[in-house]
């Protein structure tokens, strides 16, 4: 073990003293499936204990720590307000419903809270006798009224499961000494009533899948903990592997192969779950917090998960959350409902991954430790919004505070292009800003509307671009709720208001949807056929991803009827009086103002960037102060209190009815207003081709061409045989191809390039070049490769 690894290791759970969290925890004597010993449990719950409240050895005088325990202390009493044992309806006064299963959650999640500060020392709760005697009371009400085996479920499962579980079973850890043999056997039974077996759940005993399975499992070994029960610790190693269904739905195998119901990670980085939609930063993220926590408290027992593919929860960080992460906010088209709650906004998410690579990295190899380590510590000191220090858990912030202080420098800023064709998903990432595309085909859902949340998502995946750029907080600051939602930046839409959650759950009835991208660059082409949901509407959107320029190209987009609008840009203004000039005229910066420009060749928005149009384009404009409430777009979890931000909207109006309608615009992110008007002189990127065949561009300084095919067509030298996305790019006498099947249904593509003369100077497997009697003939295996780019290198003789 490395120095730097002994460092984390000591500071992970507060110091991870050897004495508090030994290396093995059963005696000889007993066997791992039988039972434990009462030190053994006792070493468990430490560990478990310690993840909640640090541990022991606390320094509560180092500010951040007492910053930590004063916020512990501020919940708590939050927590507190209102409690009250004698009550006949409820707990508390706001959470009395007998149907609203939230409710019980909530309740105990307070209890959890209070027995927190009783647990931590220096809270001005702690060890006190009087407060550990109401949680007492409190948890005894909460088994007389609610939650137990002689209570029915009602409303949600995950309440009952996992929600109340685990904040029950935390209290239990918390409360351990304090509640009594008699409470603390009530306490597990109630717990085992609802959640008794690691693989399933639901009323009706469904296999647990993805996140939910790794839900269940941490409930049924915290529980297993408090009994003293190795049996069922076995059956939770087991469960995370799916031994009983022969791996099918193992939370630490890939998805790839389809044997299993697809809820899970997948080697691109994609994590779906309630079966099609994206979820990393929702679902995902909770898998791996939760999962790092299971790990921690198994890892040197006789229970350590020792299945080989535990190792692919490394990839899971590298490629399905860092590239998905953009200085400290996680790409909105994964966070499914989640955008929707108020206490999840923006880079709510990115803390969890933190905290839960944090908890991983003393149990990495040697060799990863100071890889992962500078990954965090990028993480941590990019992210200015919002500082990780001032928000994290105690055991978390004493690990953070301890590799912070090592010698691991960080990573560096991520510079690359990735896409995500298992759940139609990309990220551009340049020195200065970050492009998140968000679309959606046959395979993959739009958006997630249930138990009243996201009832706006209606265009989350219709072409949505989203820009993270030095206004970290954009996506945060109530941007969800007072954002007009018909109005996404990138989409092309009906501009008519559907009814709450409209559509939601719905899959395209096209299939092309992805792109292609060059290895070691950030050059790729991306693109979706746009079949809008509840109407007529059709169209072709590409979007051409070189370096610090977005070339944005539409074509054939047609309705039967409604006005269809493209959005160019919305933006939540940092600065309410951002300055908008328009071919170098500003434009006025009042409230309410908008604006009509019939030619418009160049854009810019201060603090944001430009936008160039190659040809004049007819351009509308509006600056709005728009105000709603977390309600209306979250029954469940939403205030009603009004929250106003201010916006600026470019749009293009395609009209009522369009027939074959189209658009081409360079979006410039941070470029400044100089350069919008010398690139609107001389663009860098032409358009070649946009039809309802082909949308191509050639970027002048290389020769680089980029191409969507949405059937048989040619651009200049390039053709292709159907549906492809493929970049050429000359250099130094060679020419880089890369080339996908964004409808993942072809077998091989062939493409035509009128270059003689060319041999294969390097190719991935599946690639086969030939020469013709007009150039150059490549065909590339496509089969299986579900959307993945395919590259190779061509020397001209």
């Amino acid at each position: 073990m490395s120095a730097t690894r002994r460092t984390v290791l000591a500071g992970t759970g507060a110091v991870l003293a050897a004495t508090a969290l030994p290396g093995s925890f059963l005696t000889p004597a007993l066997g791992a499936d039988t039972g434990t010993a009462a030190d053994d449990s006792v070493d468990l719950l430490t560990r478990w204990r310690t993840l909640l409240t640090g541990g022991p050895g606390l320094d509560t005088a180092e500010p951040r720590i007492a910053a930590a325990i004063a916020r512990i202390d501020r919940a708590a009493v939050s927590a507190l307000k209102g409690l009250d044992p004698s009550r006949t309806d409820g707990l508390w006064p706001d959470l009395t419903s007998t149907s609203v299963s939230n409710h019980v959650t909530t309740s105990f999640k307070r209890l959890a809270t209070a027995a927190t500060a009783w647990a931590v020392p220096g809270t001005a709760r702690y060890g006190d006798a009087a407060l550990a005697d109401l949680l007492c009371r409190g948890v005894d009400w909460m088994l007389e009224h609610r939650y137990g085996p002689g209570h029915a479920r009602f409303d949600n499962d995950w309440d009952w499961e996992i929600g109340c579980a685990l904040a029950l079973n935390d209290t239990a850890v918390l409360l351990h000494e304090a509640l009594g043999a008699d409470r603390l056997t009530r306490v597990t039974d109630a717990v085992r009533h609802y959640t008794p077996d690691p693989d399933l759940w639901r009323a009706d005993r469904q296999i647990a899948t993805g996140a939910n399975r790794v839900w269940i499992c941490t409930v049924v070994a915290v529980n297993a903990v408090l009994r003293a029960d190795g049996t069922d610790l076995a059956r939770v190693r087991d469960a995370l592997s799916d031994v009983t269904g022969g791996g099918a739905n193992s939370v630490l195998a890939y998805q790839d192969s389809g044997s299993g119901t697809g809820e899970g990670f997948y080697s691109d980085g994609s994590f779906l779950q309630h079966y099609k939609h994206p979820y990393n930063g929702g679902y995902g993220k909770e898998l791996l917090g939760n999962l790092s926590r299971l790990l921690h408290l198994l890892d040197g027992t006789d229970w350590e998960v020792t299945d080989p593919e535990v190792a692919n929860v490394r990839r899971w960080v590298t490629d399905g959350f860092d590239p998905l992460i953009a200085r400290g906010d996680v790409q909105a088209g994964v966070c499914g409902r989640e955008i929707a709650r108020s206490s999840k906004q923006g880079h709510v998410a990115a803390q969890t991954v933190i905290e839960a690579v944090l908890r991983l990295l003393p149990g990495l190899p040697a060799a990863e430790a100071d890889r992962f380590g500078a990954l965090v510590k990028q993480w941590i000191t990019e992210d200015t919004y919002r500082d990780f220090l001032g928000v994290t858990d105690l055991a978390s912030l004493v690990a953070a505070q301890r590799l912070l202080a090592s010698g691991v420098r960080p990573r560096g800023p991520l510079v690359t292009h990735r896409q995500f064709p298992r759940m139609d998903k990309a990220m551009h990432h340049r020195p200065g800003f970050t492009l998140g595309l968000s679309v959606y085909s046959s395979r993959i859902y739009n958006y997630e509307s249930i138990q009243n949340e996201n009832l706006h998502g209606w265009h989350l995946s219709d072409g949505m671009v989203l820009l993270y750029d030095d206004d970290l907080g954009h996506y945060s600051e109530d941007h969800w709720p007072t954002v007009d939602p018909l109005r996404l930046s990138g989409t092309t839409v009906v501009a008519e208001r559907p009814a709450d959650a409209a559509g939601q759950r719905t899959t395209s009835t096209a299939d092309w949807a992805g792109g292609a991208a060059l290895p070691g660059t950030t050059l790729g082409a991306y693109g979706m056929e746009l079949r809008g949901y509840g109407s007529s509407l059709r169209a072709f959107k590409s979007w051409f991803c070189l370096d610090d320029v977005i070339a944005h190209v539409g074509s054939g987009i047609t309705a039967d009827a409604g006005r269809v609008e493209t959005i160019v840009e919305n933006r939540k203004l940092r600065d309410v009086s951002a300055e908008l000039t328009v071919d170098g005229v500003p434009a006025p910066s009042d409230a309410g103002w908008s604006g009509d420009y019939e030619e418009a060749t160049s854009v810019h928005l201060t603090g944001t960037g430009g936008y160039v149009f190659p040809r004049p384009t007819a351009v509308r404009a509006l600056r709005e102060q728009r105000t709603a409430t977390w309600r209306e777009i979250n029954i469940k979890y939403g205030t009603d209190t009004p929250v106003t931000r201010p916006y600026l909207t470019l749009w293009l109006d395609h009209g009522t009815a369009p027939s074959g309608a189209g658009y081409c615009w360079l979006q410039l992110p941070g470029a400044s207003a100089e350069r919008t008007r010398r690139t609107a002189l001389a663009p860098p990127v032409r358009t070649v081709a946009a039809t309802e065949a082909v949308h191509a561009v050639r970027r002048g300084a290389d020769g680089l061409l980029a191409a969507n095919f949405w059937a048989a067509g040619r651009a200049e030298e390039l053709s292709a045989d159907g549906p492809a996305s493929v970049l050429v790019r000359p250099r130094d006498g060679e020419v880089d191809v890369a080339v996908s099947d964004p409808t993942q249904l072809r077998e091989r593509v062939v493409l035509d390039l009128a270059l003689r003369g060319c041999t294969v100077a390097r190719a991935d497997a599946g690639v086969s070049v030939a020469r013709t009697l007009s150039g150059t003939r490549i065909s590339v295996d496509t089969a299986g490769r579900h959307g993945a780019t395919v590259s190779l290198t061509l020397t001209r003789s």
